[in-house]
């Protein structure tokens, strides 16, 4: 019996991207990229992204990605970036090796909080010739966030003391405001994923549609930051490193994470395994890590 192969569905309209995101809450965290990036399609989609799926309603894997004319770069992974989860990793290589799902001919990202995804893809690396570059890093989700979308998660036992608010710091010295698209280039140079003109292009983007935060000194310089991206995941955080060991990173990402609440959105990021002090503050903040690794794949090519 020939096999049969994998069929694409785009979902269109609010009602077929709520049902999503709906479905996609009772798999948290595994699917909180997807889930974050829905939530955003579902509040405007600033960045026009679509939503495919190999079946509905009772889907498997779903992708999220740009539309074909706003991926006109074939080197700019930024934009050209995919958010993968599925019920079924072991078997979801098919439906991303399919036609119009991923363009692997471009350089690309796939995100995904799901650890058992990399062999599909390792697998399509030797079938669509392409190498990877992973990155593995810790997944923290707010305790609140955790309490509102699936409270079987939350383990309050495991939080440390405190209200999860940050020590105070002096306003009179520094003084709250938003990132303009201006202030693209100083964050890019202080993101572990930037340092080149794709990057501040995309920063700038998020910073123009998105929810961020800094502190500026007297001058007017930002000097610690923190910002959305269209997954509704706080990124490209930093602190000039001559103001660094105040806890104004603290503040900054507290203040980000209240106006993200009163917005509705989920609260998540990531943190690098090395980075102990970002460890150390997303706890303090009542972040807590994830059992699954929020995962990166840089895919070139070959």
């Amino acid at each position: 019996m020939a096999k049969v192969s994998s069929t694409m569905f785009p979902l269109q309209g609010a009602q077929m991207l709520q049902t999503l995101e709906k479905s996609l809450r009772k798999s948290l965290p595994e699917s909180i990229k997807v889930y974050g990036t829905v939530f955003h399609m579902n509040h405007g989609n600033p960045f026009k992204l679509k939503a495919l799926v190999d079946k509905w309603p009772d889907f498997n894997t779903v992708v999220v990605r740009p539309q074909e004319q706003d991926m006109t770069d074939d080197l700019d992974h930024y934009t050209n970036a995919y958010q993968v989860y599925s019920k079924d990793p072991q078997n979801c290589q098919e439906f991303l090796g399919s036609p119009g799902v991923i363009n692997w001919k471009q350089h690309l990202q796939i995100q995904s909080c799901q650890p058992s995804l990399n062999e599909a893809i390792q697998n399509l690396a030797v079938t669509k010739s392409f190498k990877i570059q992973r990155s593995e890093n810790i997944l923290f989700i707010r305790s609140e966030t955790l309490k509102n979308l699936n409270p079987s998660l939350q383990d309050t036992k495991t939080l440390p003391p405190g209200d999860g608010m940050p020590k105070a710091i002096n306003q009179d010295k520094f003084k709250f405001s938003s990132l303009d698209p201006s202030h693209a280039a100083l964050v890019d140079k202080f993101w572990l994923f930037g340092g080149n003109e794709r990057s501040q292009k995309f920063i700038r983007r998020c910073i123009q549609n998105f929810q961020s935060i800094c502190l500026l000194e007297p001058e007017g310089t930002p000097v610690s930051w923190a910002l959305m991206d269209y997954t509704g995941e706080t990124r490209m955080g930093g602190t000039l490193p001559e103001y660094r060991a105040q806890g104004l990173v603290s503040n900054v990402i507290y203040m980000q994470v209240q106006a993200m609440v009163r917005l509705g959105f989920p609260v998540y990021s990531h943190t690098s395994r090395s980075n102990i002090t970002m460890q150390k503050v997303s706890q303090t903040l009542h972040h807590v890590p994830m059992p699954c690794d929020w995962n990166q794949w840089l895919c070139v090519p070959l």
